[in-house]
């Protein structure tokens, strides 16, 4: 057994270790140290997959895995949390939003242009996908500062209700227009796509890599979930607001999807590297919102959604120079370098706002 298929169960093993022993710090650190193998385990099956499938199937593959099992590790953490919990779902969503926009297609564009110079996209896919996105972050994170109905930056039940359905519409609307109707428009481009050497992978290799793939995320969101305590004492010991919690659990769980679009963007497909972040972006707003609003309504759990003022204005600057990007079809290490810009102002304002 090689061992990107000896990874996914060695992740459950130290899962399953943690579930029954108590925390303390060798064993934090064997679960952080089986997290990161899982990770670079799913993301070769990924790979092996989204090559049998091709594009833009085998992107979305791996953002609904992601983005499904995130969705519970939220409502986990909802559930677990006392104070506080009404926001963890705004704080998770946001980290999610900034880390793909500003970090992910930040370091692909960035590292793509150290390789490669300028690198190239199809606007036809990324524009649609771009607009969605914003269109869904303002709904989800920024109007309800701006709502009267409801006291605070937070939406009545019946509201809560709407931008549910708006969120799994929308997806559902670029799923069908990503795969079915204009799938041309997020395939790479002839003259910029690096390739492809690797024989195509038999049926059996990629359904044995997609049952990988799956082990290998609930390793990861099941280990994260795991530390996360540990994360949290972390946090609180060098004073850093709660805010930095989500960030640090985006980060983890987000790791199988950025490295696969950094991996793409140095072999000189940055289409695909498009595909995966906005795709992950758009699924985790368009399919995470619909199940805590439904939790939270269900069972009655405060949910607050809307954004700080300084995290209002970061979310649009990031929005504001991805529509810029997305327009120039063409990517440059200057617009890489604003991106990382952008991205580090996110982090540090967490830390010190």
């Amino acid at each position: 057994m090689r061992w990107q298929e000896l990874l996914p169960f060695v992740g459950l093993v130290a899962l399953g270790t943690a579930w029954l022993v108590p925390m303390s710090g060798p064993l934090a650190v064997l679960c952080a140290l089986a997290l990161l193998g899982a990770v670079f385990s799913a993301v070769h099956h990924a790979e092996v997959v989204a090559h049998r499938v091709g594009e833009p199937f085998g992107t979305l593959v791996l953002a609904l895995a992601v983005t499904g099992i995130e969705a519970g590790l939220l409502v986990s953490l909802i559930f677990a949390a006392g104070e506080g919990r009404e926001v963890i779902a705004r704080d998770t969503l946001y980290a999610t939003v900034m880390i793909i926009g500003s970090g992910v297609i930040g370091l692909c564009v960035l590292f793509g242009a150290v390789r490669h110079r300028e690198q190239s996209f199809r606007i036809e896919g990324a524009g649609p996908a771009f607009s969605a996105l914003t269109a869904l972050a303002v709904l989800v994170l920024i109007m309800p500062g701006f709502t009267v109905t409801a006291p605070g930056p937070a939406y009545t039940k019946s509201q809560l209700v709407f931008v549910a359905i708006c969120s799994i519409s929308l997806w559902c609307v670029f799923v069908f227009f990503q795969t079915i109707r204009h799938r041309d428009y997020f395939l790479p481009q002839g003259d910029g796509a690096a390739p492809e050497h690797a024989p195509l992978p038999t049926l059996a290799m990629a359904l044995r890599s997609f049952v990988l793939l799956l082990v290998g995320l609930v390793a990861v969101i099941g280990l994260a979930k795991a530390i996360s305590p540990t994360i949290e004492a972390a946090v609180h010991a060098f004073g850093a607001p709660r805010a930095a919690i989500g960030i640090a659990v985006a980060l983890i769980v987000l790791l199988p999807e950025s490295i696969a679009a950094i991996r793409a963007a140095l072999a000189n497909r940055l289409q695909t590297s498009l595909n995966l972040a906005l795709g992950s972006a758009l699924a985790t707003i368009g399919l995470t919102v619909p199940i805590v609003v439904g939790v939270c309504i269900w069972f009655d759990l405060p949910l607050v959604l809307g954004l700080e003022p300084k995290d209002i204005v970061l979310l649009a600057l990031t929005l504001l120079v991805g529509t810029i990007g997305v327009v120039a079809g063409r990517t440059n290490l200057m617009y890489g370098a604003v991106q990382i810009v952008i991205f580090a102002a996110f982090l540090f304002l967490a830390l010190v706002p």
